[in-house]
């Protein structure tokens, strides 16, 4: 195997060659043990030319505009090459490449930093808003319902429900280009109504905390609530270019309830999602993001939840009782820190069981478990998936209040307000489970 020409340009190049990447290229070799040896050349050359790998390139800092060019000289020489997208925010561009085009760059460009795989990226209200304390907030004599805030839920789509009627203000599909808001999966409209559902269906039962919040539905995530690092940084990109475009009304809020295994690049800036987050982060909008479903076990903190920025939310069981403390536990689910980089995380608990949202009607997971439905218009999930929306939502009450706090002073605020455990371990409960009341600024 050593012998091998791609197996040599892995070695050269381990530096800059993500591991799950360097492992996707050495699996070419894996049928190679039911082939003839003299064919081995011949299975090789044809791998090298027709393999397809989706890639993320990432270049040294202030080399993006002569990286880009020179990848894209090398690209039009290979078949099969092709640059997809550019992330100029981070140095970054997607693209499809093979061993071939690989060997290529690597040989003639020289502002390389580092190549990722494009991984795949997942999907990760009964009495949830009143355990949260976050129902019937009033500051400055106004009851606060996240009205003149936006919230943008980086999901699976965002359906019309009749309890979001009027709020979705804007919609975006980076998976099939439909324009209209739909949601073929059913998690991002549950995301959507945790956050700002207005209960109109339910005589204001299932309501979120923010119901008079606008939403901008993402659609970064497919209708089996997969997608890629490409599909997710692009819809972070778009956030932060329609606050540019958008100055006057802008998206206050980043609800993404997904994400991946965190892989170790030594340090958790490396990370391209990390890097987009952050980046959106730097700009003013304040970025919620489930902590993941791997737990109990600590280290499982999911990216971009490593982050050292942003507000990672884990998951509480609150046991449907809306005032009592003393039951409530974290959710056997809910990931656990410190992160793979030693940082503690989560930041933040919110509610995250037997969570009663939004249902979307014929969508994968609406046909799938027919049996969480809850009457004609609701669903019930569980999961750090509907704590991070509903965190979403306290954040648009603060903002409301107060729409001149940086992201920064709206997690101190958070995590400041937060109900502290018996149990202070800060890698399960974070700073605590949420308490909106405690956390609105006085301004």
């Amino acid at each position: 195997m050593f012998g091998y020409s791609m197996t040599q340009m892995v070695r050269k190049h381990a530096d800059k060659l993500d591991r799950p990447l360097r492992e996707e290229i050495l699996n070419v070799y894996k049928p190679f043990k039911w082939i003839p040896c003299f064919l081995h050349q011949v299975f090789e050359g044809y791998f090298k030319k027709n393999r397809k790998i989706s890639v993320i390139i990432e270049f040294e800092n202030g080399s993006y505009d002569t990286g880009c060019k020179e990848v894209h000289d090398i690209m039009k020489r290979h078949r099969r090459n092709k640059i997809n997208h550019y992330f100029s925010r981070v140095s970054c561009c997607s693209a499809n490449v093979t061993p071939n085009g690989l060997e290529a760059i690597f040989s003639s460009c020289q502002h390389i930093k580092r190549i990722y795989i494009n991984r795949e990226v997942k999907a990760l209200l009964d009495v949830a808003v009143e355990a949260a304390n976050a129902k019937n907030i009033t500051r400055n004599n106004t009851t606060l319902t996240g009205k003149g805030t936006k919230i943008a839920v980086i999901d699976t789509g965002v359906y019309p429900h009749q309890d979001l009627a009027g709020r979705i203000t804007d919609f975006v599909d980076f998976v099939n280009n439909r324009t209209e808001p739909y949601d073929d999966n059913g998690h991002g409209t549950h995301c959507a109504g945790d956050a700002a559902g207005n209960g109109e269906a339910s005589a204001s039962k299932y309501k979120g905390p923010a119901p008079e919040a606008s939403i901008a539905g993402v659609k970064v995530l497919d209708k089996m609530g997969s997608g890629s690092l490409e599909t997710v940084m692009q819809g972070i990109d778009w956030c932060i270019q329609y606050n540019e475009n958008n100055p006057n009304n802008p998206i206050d809020i980043i609800s993404m309830s997904l994400g991946s295994t965190a892989q170790d690049y030594g340090e958790e800036n490396k990370d391209p999602m990390v890097q987009m987050v952050e980046e959106a982060w730097a700009t003013g909008i304040v970025v919620c993001v489930a902590a993941g479903n791997e737990g109990p076990e600590p280290n499982t903190i999911a990216s971009p939840g490593i982050s050292d920025q942003i507000i990672t939310v884990g998951a509480l069981d609150d046991k449907n009782t809306a005032n009592t403390r003393s039951d409530d536990e974290v959710a056997n689910f809910s990931s656990r820190g410190p992160t793979i980089y030693g940082l503690t995380k989560p930041d933040i608990l919110a509610p995250g069981v037997n969570i009663v949202s939004l249902r979307a009607p014929n969508s994968y997971l609406d046909k799938l478990q027919g049996s969480s439905r809850v009457g004609e218009h609701y669903f019930q999930l569980s999961g750090t998936s509907m704590a991070t929306p509903l965190c979403a939502g306290v954040v648009a009450l603060i903002k409301q209040s107060n729409p001149r706090l940086t992201p920064k002073e709206v997690k101190d605020l958070l995590k400041s307000g937060a109900d502290l455990w018996r149990d202070r371990n800060s890698n399960v409960y974070g700073a605590g489970y949420i308490n909106a009341q405690r956390s609105m600024p006085s301004n």
